[in-house]
């Protein structure tokens, strides 16, 4: 799989990244909803400090994250399956 590297824009920071080419969207999705509940965060509380917004984002896509629980395992093990089927095929030839 081949590498890219891409600059990823979050709460205003830059930070370079070297990520898979099958991750590039995934990668600049998750930046991109992060910057949109910080701005939703800003817009609706008095809260100014990076850190603290950084913080409350975190919560709220981790909480989020749970209730998706039975969906994250069954991708997980479908992407477990493909790895091992594209060794077992690597292995045969």
């Amino acid at each position: 799989m081949a590498k890219l590297s891409i600059k990823v824009v979050v709460a205003g920071r830059t930070y370079p990244l070297t990520v898979d080419e099958n991750e590039e969207k995934k990668v600049l999705s998750a930046a991109k909803d992060i910057n949109k509940a910080i701005k939703l965060l800003q817009d609706n509380y008095a809260v100014k400090d990076m850190q603290d917004l950084l913080a409350m984002t975190a919560l709220q896509l981790a909480s989020k994250s749970e209730s998706k629980e039975a969906t994250n395992d069954s991708i997980v093990t479908k992407d477990i399956e493909d790895k091992l089927q594209a060794i077992s095929d690597k292995l045969d030839e």
